[in-house]
């Protein structure tokens, strides 16, 4: 046997190194590693603000801008060129600095879930950042976990890996000592000691590092309808373009001033705000995520967060305190034993401290050691050596140690789901029905039931369990109480529209008492053996109606996922176990515990929970609402600020009493400076009123919807129209073309302020006194009026943009046209929603 005292769990070991024998590297080995080998990363991918340079440079308003300024110089407009320049620089220069924030952003957060290594260094086991590895270090690999460097194995207990990230098999594969275990690659059953053979750039993965660069960077279902619509702007736009250079360059005969109207016109229709706001939208709401303790790994999580319908949660350490004190001992020999009244040793407790590990981690286990040391005294198996286990497996699972003892004899202890251990034990049926009966009676009032055996010494060491002859002992009851808060998260859930099911491996009495006192619905459990035996439509049809699901093994786990998501909702799940992956993966939102999930759900689930508190997730779906909330309402602002935008480059074709260039880019790019901030800024620092938030965010809707959009063009016409008439009332005072543009722009840019103000909320006005406070709605404003005074009273710049100086009649007549063109959006939600 090997001994680690308090430091290392109990491992078996034949004929390898012993575990009491590492001490791994001193710290003057570990620092002469890292100066001759480096860190344990693997090659860096693209510089982010190089790809971003490259992608914003490629961007057709970037494209459009640089097209325009060399237009300008041909035409021997030096000023308007400069200017073109230095707007080009300004909107490059915003683009760049939010792609890379928002990607840094996103890099910062996968960085916090990167995994951890358990390292021995200097004979003291140490958890650090797998990147901290150097070569010859010892590495701990415990099932769950994921192999954090190539490595040697030294010491192997019942060891198996899945390489698939590798192989692309999923099938484990059994380790020995003396072989190898690649980075990457996730442990599935037992554990080992490995020295470290090679890192960073040396391993194994850093082979396939082009499919880690690809990895989550597929488009999100939001992302592919933003780049839709774009696209098809991007396509109106050309088509416009085409047709007014065509135009202009007919009636003027002159090529170069067509182009300049096209390049206009061109300007107005691409909304390239839109992406930009998608991506900022999704890297802040990662980080107000991150604030809260959840860690978001993808923008596609963030995106769905917003649309869950269903939330499917364990019962252990989600809905309990994952503390499993032992409250009973029902003993076959001796009787009852309530602890905390009446202890009494008996063979159930000795023989279930056989069958457990000499270093606990689990709760279970550490409540047996805890009641094993004040009953029964000393730890016998400390002079004893296992020359066997039988690792926890099956359906239901049980697990079997042996033993040789120092008086060299055969201690042979199982533990387990009492089914199993009653089905390998020599007992009666009567006996059988007698101890089920007794089990449902506790499981009933909410505890947790383990059945305890143990088997008759043979000669040689067996190589399968039927050859042990099994007596069972009894039963160890066990009470996890549920989380004191967790009733009021279910009916937050619930009250937020999300419905709640939970998955767990107990007895449905365990399962249905659990729910009752959670709030969960418990009328109605369906077991593990049925949904097996179902079909998928059955299955589809049972899912809906239950919401307690118990003796759930968890590769079913996942064909509940699917079912659900069969029937068109949107699930969220949680797990921890190695074999909980392919569920969280599978889900639409798959939730990790981050203290005591392992690497392998961490890397499959889409969200951590890095403080294991379900209450954050109500927290992440609203969060993810108000995201989804916000971003529609900017790109709705988008979309309407650009239609008069558009409309007043095309109109003067057709009115011509309007000056032939009314806008020309200059107007077009100021406005574009004007408007990106405004949606990026002030309506992500919207919050939402609670019941706009109430029900969960259709992921099917097209972008904007048809009521919604219909609106949304409405709001758009309706300020062209009050700039067209500030513009009529400019010539019917025969104020000039300069006036004639000042007037229209005041009008446009006051519009744009109403705008943002009205559209903060489909609901609630702007004087309701119910919108939430933002303080970005005042810098806006602040600055936007800042714009205007520079325009109206600096003599070079109204110079440049061919306006005037601002009179009175002209600030007063831009501001009454462009109330008069908002004001009834206001009007609209005191008719609709007075009674709100």
């Amino acid at each position: 046997m090997i001994t680690f005292g308090n430091k290392f769990p109990n491992v078996l070991s034949l004929n390898q190194t012993t575990a009491a024998e590492i001490t791994g590297l001193s710290d003057e080995e570990v620092i002469k590693q890292r100066t001759l080998h480096g860190k344990n990363t693997l090659p860096k991918g693209k510089n982010l603000l190089l790809s971003n340079l490259i992608e914003t440079v490629t961007e057709p308003m970037f494209i459009l801008l640089c097209s325009t300024s060399v237009l300008y110089f041909i035409l021997g407009e030096s000023t308007e060129g400069i200017t073109m320049l230095v707007a080009l620089a300004l909107v490059a220069g915003i683009d760049v600095l939010q792609n890379f924030k928002s990607q840094k952003a996103i890099s910062a957060l996968n960085r916090i879930h990167e995994g951890s290594a358990k390292v021995i260094r200097n004979g003291i086991p140490l958890v650090l950042p797998g990147e901290d590895l150097v070569l010859g270090d010892t590495i701990i690999c415990e099932e769950g976990s994921i192999i954090p460097a190539d490595a040697e194995l030294i010491v192997s207990n019942d060891f198996s890996i899945n390489e698939s990230i590798l192989t692309g098999e999923s099938v484990s594969i059994e380790k020995t000592v003396g072989e190898i275990i690649y980075q990457g690659t996730q442990v599935v059953r037992g554990y080992s000691y490995a020295k470290v053979i090679a890192i960073g750039h040396e391993t194994s993965l850093s082979g396939i590092g082009a499919l880690i660069e690809t990895t989550g960077k597929e488009k999100t279902p939001l992302q592919l309808k933003v780049n839709r619509f774009v696209r098809n702007m991007f396509l109106g736009g050309l088509v416009a373009f085409l047709f007014v250079w065509g135009y202009q360059w007919y009636l003027s005969k002159d090529l170069l001033h067509g182009l300049l109207h096209g390049l206009t016109i061109a300007m107005s229709v691409i909304p390239e705000e839109i992406p930009v706001a998608l991506s900022t939208f999704m890297a802040l709401g990662a980080y107000r995520l991150l604030k809260r303790g959840i860690i978001a790994r993808s923008p596609k999580t963030v995106e769905t967060l917003g649309s869950a319908t269903v939330i499917c949660v364990d019962k252990t350490g989600t809905l309990t305190q994952n503390l499993m004190s032992l409250q009973y001992v029902l003993d076959a020999q001796i009787g009852d034993s309530e602890l905390a009244n009446n202890p009494l040793p008996s063979d159930t407790l000795v023989y279930g401290m056989w069958a457990s590990e000499v270093e606990p981690f689990d709760p279970m286990e550490q409540s047996i050691h805890l009641w094993y040391n004040q009953l029964c005294g000393t730890d016998l198996r400390k002079d004893a050596r296992m020359i066997q286990e039988f690792p926890l497996a099956g359906s239901p699972p049980s697990m079997t140690h042996i033993f040789r003892s120092a008086e060299n004899e055969q201690i042979i202890a199982c533990k387990g789901a009492l089914e199993a251990v009653l089905d390998k034990s020599d007992s009666d049926e009567a006996t059988r029905n007698l101890w089920r009966e007794r089990a449902k009676a506790y499981a009933r009032k909410g505890y947790r039931v383990l059945g305890i055996a143990k088997g008759e010494s043979i000669k040689s060491v067996p190589i399968e369990l039927s050859d042990i002859t099994f007596t069972f002992c009894g039963l160890l009851v066990f009470q996890d109480p549920i989380s004191p808060d967790i009733p009021r998260v279910i009916q937050n859930f619930q009250e937020s529209g999300v419905q709640v099911k939970m998955i767990t491996g107990d007895y449905p009495e365990t399962a249905t008492a659990i729910a009752a006192a959670c709030g969960i619905p418990s009328e109605k459990v369906l077991t593990g053996e049925e949904v097996l035996s179902m079909s998928d439509d059955v299955l589809k049809t049972k899912v809906s109606e239950v919401s307690v699901f118990a003796r759930i093994k968890p590769e079913l786990k996942l064909r509940i996922v699917t079912a659900l998501q069969a029937n068109g909702e949107i699930v969220a799940m949680t797990g921890d176990g190695v074999n909980d992956g392919p569920a969280l993966k599978a889900a639409h939102i798959g939730i990790a515990m981050g203290k005591r999930g392992t690497d392998v759900a961490k890397s499959a689930a889409g969200l951590i929970l890095s403080h294991d508190e379900m209450g954050r997730m109500v927290d992440a779906i609203y969060l993810g609402r108000r995201i989804n909330l916000n971003l529609s309402r900017a790109i709705r602002y988008i979309v309407a600020i650009h239609i008069p935008i558009i409309l007043l480059v095309i109109l003067p074709l057709f009115l011509h009493w309007m000056p032939d260039t009314l806008f020309s880019p200059i107007h077009v790019i100021l406005l574009e400076l004007i408007m990106g901030p405004t949606c990026s800024l002030v309506f992500e620092n919207e919050t939402p009123d609670h019941k706009e938030m109430h029900d969960p965010i259709s992921i099917s809707k097209a972008l904007i919807p048809g009521k919604q959009l219909f609106m949304t063009l409405l709001q758009g016409v309706t300020l062209t129209i009050a700039c067209t008439l500030t513009a009529f009332i400019a010539e019917f005072w025969q104020l000039g073309e300069e006036s004639m543009r000042t007037v229209v722009f005041f009008t446009l840019i006051f519009g744009n302020v109403f705008l943002t103000l009205y559209n903060r909320s489909d609901i609630f006005t702007i004087f309701s006194g119910k919108l939430s406070r933002n303080t970005m709605v005042y810098w806006i404003i602040g600055i936007t009026g800042g714009i205007l005074l520079l325009i109206g009273f600096l003599e070079p710049l109204q110079k440049l943009l061919s306006m005037n100086a601002v009179t009175a009649r002209i600030f007063l007549t831009a501001l009454m046209f462009a109330i008069l063109g908002t004001i009834w959006i206001d009007i609209r939600k005191l008719i609709l929603f007075r009674k709100k």
